[in-house]
């Protein structure tokens, strides 16, 4: 088999509900995705979601390396791209290019097998543990419980994830709220809480230390900056949860401070960390270090084909049960709290060609990125609340206008 070309493709999206975080309280009301196809001349297609931005590192990387190879051999082949990223490193851009790739290549060699990729990676069970992560800050209380009893009722999901950091009083009433709706699955749900980087050190243990007071926190993620690994440690040893960590690094060599200083207690992993073959390699450093790892939200739940081959692997992130771009179609179900990789050969995660028609562009709005507003203005300085305009803003659901905050705004 032979790699023969490929094409990508952008598409946005109206989202089901605001989604955001510490960084967008307001949040968002659409989205976007590119879809990576990978064509070999056994008629067979490699599909993956991703690499929006990256598009000239794709074609250099295909045109360069990949074409004519044999995509089987990607294990090899992710290592020639990662060789040809040496002197910038392969970071940033380069990083989301070789991903999509890597995914695209493991997708294919699967689909070659003609089994799931969970079975092409070694693993021997597809039911894999997760919880519901809302993306939830810009939901008013009430439908914060509201979503996460739906995700336990209907769905079995008996942990969840909320976003976390602007204001301690919400966020205390919030996590309750949670909790609550979790409660329709099990007495004691796994309360998981997100900070997205927004606190420093000192605010990140004194405000878990309040909530400790109240909630038994099953971890804490992304409390201070990502490259912090000294100010994670001290989090660590000041509170009683874990803290979870790693989601917005790239590669191994991000990782290497965090597992020679202890600096997180549950390490983050995802296809999107250099592709599925980085990922394999970050489960299993990890694992050297006896630490559990949770793999991230992902397209279509796509991670959950990774966790049957990773003997550390904690839980998976999922940002939903089934995808709702209108685009993206799964073979990854969830039942029961669980999620179930099908038959399907490959990833499980392909599209709808119609649907895909009808919501392409030419280039995708800067509103409808994962974090359109960048880092908020205070992170880390000072409590930053979300202003009346953000509130109003998120009130007004998925139907009203979209408020962007001026730059350096701050709530007095």
């Amino acid at each position: 088999m032979k790699i023969t070309g490929y094409s990508t493709t952008l598409y946005e999206f109206p989202v089901s509900r605001r989604t955001g975080d510490a960084n967008s309280p307001s949040g968002r009301i659409r989205g976007s995705g590119s879809l990576l196809e990978l064509y070999t001349d056994e008629g067979l297609t490699g599909i993956a979601f991703g690499g929006a931005g990256a598009a000239p590192q794709i074609r250099s990387m295909v045109e360069g390396i990949l074409m004519g190879e044999d995509p089987r051999q990607v294990t090899g082949l992710w290592k020639r791209m990662v060789d040809r990223a040496f002197k910038g490193g392969h970071d940033g851009i380069v990083n989301d290019a070789i991903s999509v790739l890597d995914v695209a290549m493991w997708d294919l060699k699967s689909k070659f097998n003609d089994e799931p990729l969970w079975k092409t990676l070694g693993g021997s069970n597809p039911k894999v543990q997760a919880y519901a992560s809302g993306l939830d800050y810009p939901l008013s209380d009430q439908e914060i419980e509201d979503w996460y009893g739906t995700m336990a009722a209907d769905h079995g999901f008996k942990g969840g994830k909320l976003k976390v950091g602007l204001d301690q009083d919400a966020d205390l009433r919030r996590i309750a709220r949670m909790k609550k709706g979790l409660e329709h699955a099990t007495d004691l749900p796994n309360l998981y809480i997100d900070a997205n980087e927004f606190w420093n050190p000192k605010q990140a243990i004194r405000k878990v230390r309040e909530i400790e007071e109240q909630f038994d926190i099953a971890w804490v993620e992304e409390p201070a900056r990502r490259w912090d690994f000294l100010g994670l440690r001290r989090i660590s040893d000041s509170i009683k949860a874990p803290v979870c960590a790693g989601e917005n690094l790239d590669t191994l060599g991000d990782f290497l401070p965090y597992f020679h200083n202890r600096s997180a207690d549950v390490v983050q992993v995802s296809h999107g960390m250099t592709g599925i073959t980085c990922a394999l390699q970050l489960a299993d450093a990890a694992y050297g270090f006896e630490l559990p790892i949770t793999l991230g939200g992902s397209p279509g739940n796509l991670n959950a084909q990774l966790a049957p081959c990773m003997p550390n692997f904690l839980t998976l992130e999922s940002q939903g049960p089934v995808p709702d771009d209108g685009v993206m179609t799964s073979d990854i179900k969830i039942v029961d709290g669980w999620a179930v990789c099908g038959k399907k050969p490959g990833t499980g995660v392909s599209y709808d060609p119609e649907a895909l028609a009808k919501q392409k562009v030419e280039s995708v709005t800067a509103s409808s990125g994962s974090s359109p507003f960048g880092r908020r203005p205070g992170a880390g300085l000072w409590d930053n609340p979300p202003t009346k305009e953000e509130s109003a803003a998120a009130a007004t659901g998925v139907n009203g206008t979209f408020y962007v905050p001026p730059h350096g705004s701050r709530n007095q």
